[in-house]
């Protein structure tokens, strides 16, 4: 079929290019400035726009990789990305299936009481006090418990249970399988698109999260990696990062972009894995209400 080409549609599509090409940049940009800022050398002069380095080092991915607190920090929130992102897929699993059956009683209820409390919560200062009365306090526990269960996690994870066909689960238990086996070997093989997009969102979220370290975790040794980047973009990179010799030459700049880029690279090359999951998860999960 010929497509006929007019004036309006022309500037339509240009300016819908222009936008998304403007938008990619404001994006990319910063990320790529960070990046050459990272492998420069601290004589390096940022006067003008530079898009690549002027003189390529390791020197201060060196210095910031052999810093104690950020080896701590790194390795707590690897920790608590694996330890939260596993327990919040097991909750959420066993909140939205039972949920997504019909004949589950007051289903309607037990959703509406889980969803209240996406609207309203406790307050921090209470969570505060329950955290620390539960004695978990400076402990990975108290940056994985209190957000175990997603609210919105649960309902997608609920909607596409709902969309199965219920015909899967009457032949298996026909055949003598029961609810949980029916769970494992059935539900969860055909909800590989909505779990991979609850781990995505959950280690990201678990991966970026800094408050709650912040108030619950007060040794130094147990902060995770993106409070140890707030302390050094924020408080100094002279004293965190040891640099009082006087012999040693450092940029404080170049410091907080190698920095940034550790706490953002390790996230980052995980999406490509999950991202033909996480696109069909997401339609999919959002149709059903």
């Amino acid at each position: 079929m010929k497509h006929r080409w007019s004036l309006s549609s022309v500037a339509f599509d240009v300016f819908n290019y222009a936008l998304l090409i403007l938008l990619c940049i404001s994006m990319l940009y910063p990320f790529l400035f960070l990046f050459t800022l990272s492998f420069s050398s601290p004589e390096s002069s940022f006067a003008t726009v530079r898009l690549l380095p002027e003189t390529w080092t390791l020197d201060n991915y060196a210095k910031v990789l052999s810093n104690e607190f950020v080896l701590a920090g790194f390795g707590n929130t690897i920790i608590r990305t694996a330890l939260g992102t596993a327990l919040t897929l097991i909750v959420t699993v066993c909140t939205a299936y039972p949920l997504a059956k019909r004949h589950f009683p007051h289903r309607n209820f037990w959703t509406m009481f889980v969803v209240f409390t996406m609207f309203f919560s406790g307050g921090l200062i209470p969570l505060f006090l329950l955290v620390k009365s539960l004695g978990m306090m400076n402990t990975t526990w108290a940056l994985v418990l209190p957000t175990l269960l997603h609210t919105f996690h649960m309902i997608i994870c609920r909607n596409f249970f709902m969309a199965l066909p219920e015909s899967l689960e009457e032949s298996a238990k026909i055949d003598g399988a029961n609810d949980i086996v029916i769970l494992f070997r059935i539900v969860i093989p055909l909800s590989m698109p909505i779990l991979a997009t609850v781990v995505l969102w959950t280690a990201v979220w678990h991966w970026n999260a800094w408050f709650d370290s912040l108030i619950y975790i007060t040794d130094p040794n147990n902060q995770v990696l993106q409070v140890v980047m707030r302390r050094i973009v924020l408080e100094g990179t002279q004293q965190m990062m040891n640099l009082n010799d006087a012999e040693e030459v450092a940029n404080p700049e170049t410091i907080k972009a190698a920095t940034v880029m550790v706490t953002t690279i390790p996230i980052i090359l995980f999406y490509p894995f999950l991202q033909k999951h996480f696109v069909k998860g997401i339609l999919v999960g959002s149709l059903k209400g």
